[in-house]
């Protein structure tokens, strides 16, 4: 699929489930462009590198990073961003195969598809967490070089 028809896609999503959290009306858009922001990092690592474990980390990291930059320009909370823009990198259909596979009795498959979607979701979390680090790093950083005497 064309990197515009998934930016779109992916803006439609995160918007949304920022209506679902009751994110305030006028931040829906940047909501959206939280999460298409992520979407087509996590795209185009993944059309490089074919590693759902990376590219869920860069799609992560671009989120979290992309979140606090429009948390400090609007002046909310970063998780009003972070968790609308972070759903389009939710593992949810290799969740879902792996229980379907659990009902069904393929234990062996249910596996493979239960790791492929404990490891995209450690990477997301590994992403959020080194987005804030290097993120909190960089504003201790920027202010030390603006209050020089």
């Amino acid at each position: 699929m064309a990197y515009w028809m998934q930016g779109i896609l992916s803006f439609a999503a995160a918007a949304g489930f920022g209506i679902i959290f009751n994110a305030p009306r006028k931040l829906l858009f940047y909501c959206g462009i939280v999460g298409m922001t992520g979407w087509l990092v996590y795209s185009y690592i993944d059309d490089l590198s074919n590693d759902p474990a990376k590219s869920s980390f860069a799609g992560a990291f671009t989120v979290a990073f992309v979140a606090h930059l429009m948390a400090k320009r609007f002046k909310m909370p970063m998780i009003i961003f972070s968790v609308a823009g972070i759903i389009p990198l939710v593992p949810g259909g290799s969740a879902y195969n792996a229980m379907r596979n659990v009902i069904e009795k393929n234990y062996t498959v249910a596996m493979e598809y239960a790791s492929v979607a404990l490891i995209i979701s450690g990477s997301i979390a590994m992403g959020l967490v080194f987005a804030e680090i290097i993120t909190q790093l960089l504003v201790k950083v920027i202010g030390r070089l603006k209050v020089k005497p």
